[in-house]
């Protein structure tokens, strides 16, 4: 996934929504309605937690320093999941106690009464704006993939990110104008309550969405099973490789995946042979999986290899 494609969209996901959050606060001012206001706290989080992705971008691709010789780049997955959590606070905490408030003590909009039905259909068409450039960013890594897959395998947060809170931004858009024109239409203030509720409880949902899936790639996850094929087809069809003994993958970051093999020599092979074979092999793996940049290859004897992992079986099983 493109850094850049990535940047784009949240771009544009932030121009939107400090665009809405303006109007979205004149509206509330103007009318006193509990969905304006939830939906003006939901923008202006919405527009912090796109700040937040492009200075967890910024930081991410600084160079490696001897403290960290891995680099930064999982520092794109932190500032994701601290996104989760504005989301979930910010958003959702902030709409449920709104709407309780206003279930409990409801109010008629009375003055201003059509500006929160305007403000809301514009901003449906500038969220629908900001969602259709997600998709199309998405597009061009996403394939054939399906997009629950695309959101659960992704390695790079921030489109995933983007798409649902656009996705979840539009369905609170909705939320609010069916609670704002019900309020309206019946004079009972308890229906934009009901609309603010509908809305936290969707930022709730979509906050621990994003906070489970994160938490998944800042504990560190593998390559996916197309990469793996590939590095195991490159690595088996290098000359000098009897065979692959064990391999690990990890994800230093959505651009960067770092891979730790153990691989069986012949025997009988020179040390200059070994080498060569290994450099060969880490040449294969690299033009295999560009991303592959972090390559560790420890030569070894099948049968001694074995051997020794019998062995230390039987240490542990043996009472």
């Amino acid at each position: 996934m493109s850094a850049g494609g990535g940047t784009k969209a949240i771009i544009a996901a932030l121009a939107a929504n400090l665009g809405i959050a303006a109007t979205k606060f004149v509206a509330w001012i103007l009318t006193g309605s509990s969905s304006m206001l939830a939906e003006s706290i939901h923008s202006v989080a919405d527009s912090g937690n796109q700040a937040l992705l492009l200075l967890g971008g910024k930081r991410a691709a600084r160079k490696a320093t001897p403290q960290h010789p891995f680099g930064y780049g999982r520092e794109r997955y932190i500032y994701a999941f601290i996104v989760a959590i504005v989301l979930f606070s910010v958003g959702g905490l902030f709409a449920l106690y709104e709407a309780w408030h206003k279930i409990q003590h409801p109010e008629a909009i009375t003055e201003w009464q059509w500006v929160p039905v305007v403000v809301l259909v514009i901003a449906i068409g500038l969220e629908g704006f900001s969602f259709r450039t997600a998709i199309q960013e998405s597009n061009h890594t996403r394939g054939n993939t399906s997009w629950v897959n695309f959101v659960r395998r992704a390695k790079a947060p921030e489109l995933p990110v983007v798409l649902l809170e656009d996705a979840g931004a539009l369905l609170g858009l909705v939320f609010a104008l069916f609670g704002v024109v019900l309020t309206l239409i019946t004079g009972n203030g308890v229906w934009d309550g009901i609309g603010t509720a509908a809305i936290g409880l969707l930022l709730v949902a979509i906050a621990a969405i994003l906070a489970l899936e994160t938490k998944s790639l800042l504990l560190g996850e593998g390559a996916n099973p197309e990469e793996v094929a590939k590095i195991e087809q490159a690595i088996a069809g290098t000359r000098g490789v009897e065979c692959i003994i064990h391999m690990k993958t990890l994800h230093l970051g959505p651009e960067e995946l770092l891979v730790a093999a153990k691989i069986a020599v012949p025997p009988t092979e020179r040390a200059e042979d070994v080498a060569r074979h290994i450099n060969e092999t880490e040449a294969r793996i690299r033009e295999a999986v560009p991303i592959a940049r972090v390559i560790y290859l420890e030569p070894d004897i099948y049968s001694a290899a074995k051997a020794a992992s019998t062995a230390s079986a039987d240490a542990v099983v043996t009472p």
